[in-house]
């Protein structure tokens, strides 16, 4: 089986009410096989310039086995190696194209994905809905979140303590003030020290991670577990992370991650050290989150996914 054709679909996602003061798009990746096989991938990361990296990457796969996936990332990756672009572009355009080929593969042996990656773990993948107002967070929970986060606030503590009172003490709560490169360590440390009292799930990016130093000496000073990985990409990026154990819960985003491979990898470098995993969803559409979950359901290190209620 050879790889003929690989085409792009830029699709508008905007949800009712826009998407943070503006619009949101998915990106849709479709490799074509000679054998007639087609899969389906996505790179939503950072859509309409992750859409050229990946028309670049098909004049180097055209031709080649599309089961033999390792070998291709291994290609990708030197060919956006040579050009700098091994970050969240590189890697989205990675994503998109792998795994699709993993859709072929599971295809052409009639299997899913999770039972290619070792089996399941877990028959059900918990998820996360977003909540910030009471009355909010409590619909979710009547539909049967169990778990909930807050983001993108200037009062972490007013709007947790508002949820936590209304809600029964067995749902959890995380809160993601989203890295402000306004808020200092000292600042971050205080603040977490003050949500100590409301038993958070997590605190994600209390400043911005790619000050690793401080996010350690942050993580460090706290009890309660501190999370981050949403912006690094393969195992590479997410290495530090994890070998100096910044973080207590690691996040990657399956949009711009580098793949299905290099979440289970990643995720097994977690393992090694005890870093739970709970991947970012920001602006991801169906199908990362369904590679997503494919995962997650084959490691033993997971403890939830995040999900867009509104999707």
């Amino acid at each position: 089986m050879k790889i003929t054709d690989i085409k792009t679909f830029l699709v508008d996602a905007t949800p009712e009410g826009g998407w943070g003061g503006g619009g949101r798009n998915w990106l849709f990746v479709k490799v074509e096989t000679d054998e007639g096989l087609v899969g389906w991938g996505e790179a939503s990361g950072w859509p309409k310039v992750i859409e050229t990296a990946v028309q670049d990457l098909k004049t180097i796969l055209v031709g080649l086995d599309p089961t033999r996936i390792e070998l291709i990332w291994q290609k990708m990756m030197l060919g956006m190696m040579g050009h700098g672009m091994t970050g969240v572009v590189g890697a989205g355009a990675m994503t998109g194209i792998e795994v699709a080929l993993w859709d072929i593969l599971g295809k052409k042996l009639n299997a899913p994905v999770v039972d290619l990656l070792g089996g399941m773990c877990r028959e059900r993948v918990r998820v996360y809905a977003h909540a910030s107002e009471p009355e909010h967070a409590q619909k979710l929970v009547s539909e049967g979140y169990t778990a909930l986060k807050a983001g993108g606030l200037r009062h972490p503590i007013r709007t947790i303590k508002r949820l936590r009172d209304a809600l029964s003490p067995d749902i959890d709560l995380c809160i993601d003030v989203h890295g402000p490169p306004w808020l200092t360590s000292p600042e971050a440390i205080r603040i977490g020290n003050e949500l100590e009292e409301f038993d958070l799930m997590f605190y994600e990016d209390p400043i911005p991670p790619e000050n690793m130093d401080a996010l350690k000496k942050v993580s460090d000073a706290l009890s309660i577990p501190v999370a981050a990985g949403e912006r690094s990409s393969t195992i590479y990026g997410c290495r530090e992370l994890v070998e100096r154990e910044i973080v207590d819960v690691l996040q990657p985003d399956m949009g711009r991650v580098g793949g299905i491979s290099q979440m289970k990898k990643i995720s097994a470098q977690a393992e090694a050290h005890h870093i739970m995993m709970a991947p970012h969803d920001g602006s991801n559409g169906p199908l990362c989150e369904a590679a997503a979950v494919h995962v997650m359901a084959s490691i033993p290190n997971f403890i939830i996914l995040e999900h867009r209620a509104n999707d």
